[in-house]
């Protein structure tokens, strides 16, 4: 059995002893309204808390008014918020752990449009930024004496609050950061030129922030160890400023990445192309260099990775934050040796990141509840069990199950396939998406843990409803996939993707994909034929390759393709197949474009949703509810996400 006693083991930092080595580290949530914790937030923060969390750092609080890097950011900039926060730091409290807060000005990396136009960012110099297309205004010593003064002032009023610590944060490109970079900081007065001068951004803040407080109060020092980046700051250029710092900061907590290019903000939330824990040798690099402990994140997914990490004296604290957006309980579950039974994240980053960018709030598509805590927060139980029959073994079929059997009905699960997983367990099957296969994992074992039965290799008609007179019937068969319809007479093969993924169809040598969903699957199947030896073709019904995706899932796949030189045609639409040629149409300009001498065209195309059973089976049965790709092809989120809903509507 796995012992975790460096994990379980506490931390003090200024007599304060957090209580084991697991954190939370300061993510966006949206879950905040008009700069202010909210009651959404509160429980979000709460659950993570009451799970186990021996350190939760708040997200990003705004020092000045020119850091509103967003519509909702939280802002510290008034005494009004005091109160607000005091909420949400006594709520963390409450549950035995730990609060911190990140304290933050985003300089040039500014996304808030306020009323529809484009602001105006700050930073050192005069350096636009290529990801948000934005040309920044030089700082004045005088904003930045404002922008100092700012940070101070919100350490004041985050300490009255209750807040533990504060978290300066100098990571992924933001302010202080763009300070250190002499490829963005190119001042020619006291901020610029020498190490020593990039710096003293840095030290100023500290000193605000210690005049402003007491003695007691934690003050750390978020800095990513490498940007990843060709015009950002290295692991030589990290080690050189935290030793420079040693002595200004209580702790230092190593991250990777910048918000300023498309390589570098993969590392923001890095998915599951990245090795778990890849930031362990350079945060070991910086706890060899300083005398302060160190705190690390970056895919720290399981609690044996974070005490192997801890073992080898790599850090003194492990940001496992997507492992508790996904199970909340990790910690807890960890530390009763329940390992089988953490619901382990697949690093996806649809519903986490990937909703923070769309300006919704926080979720993840294992877990509909994180979020959602004051909808879902508080387990279900029926006060009227009932026979409950499922059909489909997909995400959403296995959600609905696990939650209708927790919830206390008799329910079986069934799926006519030899195996559960769905289009989950075609996911695995693509180039670095063997983790996606965890989310069939998690569910079979929530399966098991609810105590539903599962049948297999079973066909369900309308006969076996009849016969099994279910109360309840939730149908989660999915779609069936099928080809576009095409002109032409083609003398080459015409094949769908999930033939070609199954090893149901095989490919000739120049290879066209047509791909109308621009997701993970279009991508995953040039990525796989190109790495074959194919001459590959993307064609995709979209502004660029996965389109629909998260974005640094997305620019890590095209950087891939582009690596494989498969060549992309964008703004596609395919409507014929001719002899050995592909007639296509691009969709902005409305003209032909025509791909000649292929020997295979293969499509990846929405599938018809198969749902006669539904309609077969109302007479028969009292109540039926039809979820995920049975009801309209979307993806594993909204299927999980309907798949409880259903399990909680049963009557």
């Amino acid at each position: 059995m796995t012992t975790l006693t460096h994990l379980f083991k506490p931390l003090t930092i200024k007599g304060i002893q957090i209580r084991n080595r697991i954190m939370s580290t300061g993510h966006d949530t949206d879950l905040g309204r008009h700069g202010l914790p909210t009651d959404e937030l509160i429980a979000y923060q709460r659950a993570r808390a009451r799970g186990g969390a021996g350190l939760i750092i708040v997200q990003v609080v705004g020092v000045h008014g020119t850091a509103r890097y967003t519509a909702e950011v939280l802002m510290g900039t008034s005494d009004h918020c005091v109160p607000h926060f005091r909420r949400l730091f006594d709520a963390i409290h409450a549950e035995g752990a730990s609060a911190f807060v990140q304290l933050f000005h985003p300089g040039r990396e500014l996304l808030w449009r306020k009323g529809g136009m484009v602001q105006t960012p700050l930073a050192p110099s005069v350096a636009p930024t290529e990801r948000f297309r934005l040309v920044p205004r030089e700082l004045t010593r005088g904003v930045i004496a404002e922008i100092v003064e700012g940070y101070g002032a919100a350490a004041r009023r985050l300490e009255a609050a209750g807040a533990d610590g504060v978290e300066i944060v100098a990571s992924h490109g933001y302010l202080p950061a763009q300070f250190l970079n002499p490829n963005i900081n190119r001042r020619e007065d006291e901020y610029g030129g020498t190490l020593e001068n990039r710096l003293r951004l840095f030290r100023e803040i500290t000193a605000s922030i210690r005049a402003h407080t007491s003695q007691t109060l934690i003050v750390g020092l978020r800095i990513s160890g490498d940007e990843f980046d060709l015009s950002g700051c290295g692991e030589a250029d990290t080690l050189s400023a935290c030793r420079a710092l040693e002595a200004h900061y209580d702790y230092f907590s190593v991250i990777a990445g910048t918000s300023a290019s498309a390589s570098g903000a993969v590392h923001i939330a890095p998915p599951m192309t990245i090795p778990p824990a890849y930031l362990a040798g350079i945060s070991g690099k910086v706890r060899a260099s300083i005398g302060k402990p160190v705190f690390v994140a970056g895919r720290i997914n399981q609690p044996q990775e974070a005490e192997r990490l801890l073992e080898a004296g790599q850090a003194d604290m492990c940001g496992m934050t997507r492992a508790m957006i996904c199970d909340p309980e990790m910690p807890n579950k960890a530390r009763e040796g329940r390992f089988e039974d953490i619901r382990a994240c697949i690093a996806c980053n649809q519903a986490c990141i990937g909703h923070a960018q769309l300006g919704v709030s926080i979720s993840c598509i294992q877990n509909p509840a994180s979020g959602r805590e004051l909808q879902f927060g508080t387990p279900y139980r029926t006060s009227r069990p009932r026979r409950v029959m499922v059909v489909g073994g997909g995400p959403g079929g296995m959600k609905a199950a696990a939650a209708a059997a927790a919830a206390g009905h008799d329910v079986t699960l069934f799926e006519r396939s030899s195996r559960l997983g769905g289009k989950a367990y075609l996911a695995q099957l693509l180039p670095h998406r063997a983790e996606f296969g965890g989310l069939i994992t998690n569910f079979q074992r929530e399966i098991a843990l609810a105590r539903a039965k599962v049948v297999l290799g079973t066909e369900v008609t309308s006969e076996l409803v009849a016969r099994v007179a279910p109360d309840a019937l939730i149908v989660a068969t999915g779609a069936k996939p099928v080809l576009p319809p095409l002109e032409g007479q083609p003398t080459i093969s015409v094949v769908s993707g999930e033939d070609v993924l199954m090893d149901r169809a095989r490919v000739g040598g120049r290879v066209l994909i047509y791909d109308w969903l621009a997701d993970w699957f279009g991508v995953g199947l040039a990525e796989r034929l190109a790495a074959q030896g194919c001459e590959v073709t993307l064609a995709v019904n979209g502004i660029c390759a996965a389109a629909a995706i998260q974005n640094y899932v997305r620019d890590a796949a095209i950087a891939r393709l582009f690596k494989l030189q498969v060549k992309t045609l964008p703004f596609m639409r395919l409507y014929g197949v001719d002899g050995a040629s592909a007639f296509l149409l691009h969709t902005a300009a409305q003209e032909s474009v025509v791909v000649e001498n292929l020997d295979t065209v293969v499509t990846v195309y929405p599938g018809v949703p198969e749902n006669a059973l539904a309609e077969a089976a109302r007479p028969l049965c009292a109540q039926v509810e039809v979820i995920g790709d049975a009801m309209s092809p979307r993806t594993a989120e909204e299927a999980v996400f309907e798949g409880l809903n259903a399990a909680i509507g049963l009557q």
